[in-house]
């Protein structure tokens, strides 16, 4: 009987039918994996200014994880992609770093971030040059949000100048993991 079934199958005419459905197929089978990958897994971004650099250079593109804040809460340090907080639509996405937590104290002084009413400042070794003083300012950071701020201070549009200054949990889209344009780099 063997022999019989393999000669049916070498014996079956070409179909261009049976072909166009099985490249149908794979192609559906494909879109959908890069769907569910990209709108639950990861989240894929170019990083448009220089607000992040030495961190992360103009032009970037970087690779976060989706799946990074659903078993735990975000974390002081990490750069995150998430809804930038005055933009109603929801559309325009921002890179930036973690600074303060919910229940934080966040003062900007002398061009050194304060964590707490602490009197040392916060160690933020990934700076490329010191803050220049600005104004004093002092945030306090509502539960369920975050204060975000860039690593080139000097030069980026972070909290200290946006209307809403703070960035809430369910607007966190995913933690940076690494740069993957122009090169490979893990981002920290």
């Amino acid at each position: 009987m063997k022999r019989d079934e393999t000669m049916q199958n070498e014996q079956k005419p070409f179909s261009w039918k049976d072909e166009i459905i099985s490249w149908i197929k794979i192609i559906v089978t494909a879109a959908v994996i890069a769907f569910v990958l990209n709108n639950f897994i990861i989240a894929n971004s170019r990083v448009p200014s220089g607000s992040m650099e030495k961190t992360i250079m103009t032009g970037d593109r970087v690779i976060g994880s989706r799946l990074s804040y659903y078993f735990s809460d975000p974390q002081r340090d990490d750069v995150v992609i998430f809804h930038f907080p005055d933009d109603p639509t929801g559309k325009t996405y921002y890179v930036k770093r973690i600074i303060g937590l919910p229940g934080d104290t966040v003062d900007i002084r002398d061009g050194k971030v304060y964590l707490n009413n602490s009197e040392t400042p916060l160690d933020e070794p990934y700076l490329p040059e010191p803050m220049e003083p600005e104004e004093e300012a002092h945030f306090t950071v509502p539960e369920d949000s975050y204060f975000m701020l860039g690593d080139n201070r000097n030069f980026s549009a972070d909290a200290r100048r946006w209307n809403h200054k703070y960035v809430k949990k369910n607007k966190i889209i995913a933690k940076v993991l690494f740069r993957y344009y122009p090169s490979i780099k893990k981002i920290q």
